[in-house]
């Protein structure tokens, strides 16, 4: 989920039975994602580069039960307007990420020209994210 909420909204965002993890923009006000993950489940939140100061996600590893392997659950938005160099920084969090057993990315990805049934896109930014895709062997 994308928040727009601040500190001193904390006491209102919890939910029994849950964890929150969140990520604020940093120095603007609003924005920012967070995740919710059933205290039941052992789970850490994960920091997967050093540009990710710059990049709108929040990464969740979760333990798997019995002979399960771990979860990553990645949480991710991109603004319309994002630089390329911040897009880059996503896609090696991505990349990492992707090594995981199981992953779980869901966000705002705003690339509104992406055709998903012919894999295709109009604008160069669209066809990289494709590409990172294709090359993290993702679906």
């Amino acid at each position: 989920m994308m928040t727009w909420w601040d500190r001193s909204h904390d006491w209102n965002a919890v939910m029994d039975g849950y964890v929150l993890f969140r990520k604020d923009r940093p120095a603007r006000r609003g924005g920012g994602v967070a995740l919710y993950v059933r205290e039941q489940l052992e789970c850490i939140e994960l920091r997967l580069g050093v540009d990710e100061e710059r990049v709108e996600s929040l990464w969740v590893r979760i333990k798997g039960q019995a002979n399960m392997g771990d979860t990553v659950m990645g949480v991710y938005y991109r603004p319309p307007d994002q630089e390329e160099e911040v897009d880059e920084a996503f896609y090696r969090q991505l990349e990492v990420a992707s090594r995981s057993q199981a992953l779980v990315l869901m966000g705002d990805l705003n690339h509104p020209d992406i055709c998903w049934k012919g894999n295709r896109a109009k604008h160069a930014q669209s066809r990289r994210f494709l590409q990172s895709i294709d090359d993290n062997f993702l679906t």
